[in-house]
């Protein structure tokens, strides 16, 4: 798993499977958005990564990938 901290928020990389689609994208960046400590979401359609930035404090890595299921996709955390 990837985590860079600086002061309260630290960025997970997941790697996500499944979507095939640019819409696919918004929907994922939608729904782990939505998420209280959440700061920032960018899925790199090319490389099926989801980098967030998030308060580990709020909100932990299992519940990021939740969001990411609810979106109707897997994911699991990425070492890079």
């Amino acid at each position: 798993m990837s985590t860079t901290s600086t002061a309260a928020t630290t960025r997970t990389i997941l790697r996500a499977e499944g979507f095939s689609c640019p819409s696919c994208v918004a929907k994922i960046e939608k729904q782990v958005g939505r998420l209280a400590g959440v700061s920032a979401v960018t899925v790199r359609f090319a490389s099926s990564r989801v980098e967030i930035d998030h308060d580990p404090q709020v909100v932990g890595v299992e519940a990021l990938i939740a969001a990411v299921a609810k979106a109707g996709y897997a994911s699991r955390a990425a070492a890079f």
